[in-house]
C-alpha cells in the first residue's frame, strides 16, 4: 500500500467516522426535538383546563355571593323580628 493509497484510506475513514457522529448527533437532536414536542402537547392541555378552572371558580365565587347576599338579608330578617 503506497502513501497515497494510504492518505487516501485514512481520509475515507476519517470521513466515514464523522458522518456517523453527525448521525449520531441527529438522531439525538430529534429525540429532543420530539420530548420538547410532547411536553408541549402536555402543556397545551393543562392550560385548557387552567382556563376551565378559573371560568368554574368565577361560577363558584358569584354563586357563594349570592348565597352569603341571600343569608345576610334572612338574618337581618330575623334579627329585626
Amino acid at each position: 500500500m503506497t502513501a497515497t493509497q494510504r492518505y487516501a484510506a485514512a481520509a475515507a475513514a476519517a470521513v466515514t467516522i464523522q458522518v456517523i457522529a453527525g448521525l449520531l448527533w441527529a438522531g439525538a437532536a430529534a429525540q429532543r426535538l420530539q420530548t420538547l414536542e410532547a411536553r408541549l402537547d402536555r402543556l397545551s392541555a393543562l392550560e385548557v383546563q387552567a382556563a376551565r378552572l378559573e371560568e368554574q371558580s368565577t361560577s363558584l365565587r358569584t354563586a357563594l355571593a349570592r348565597i352569603e347576599g341571600k343569608l345576610d338579608r334572612v338574618l337581618t330578617e330575623e334579627a329585626q323580628q
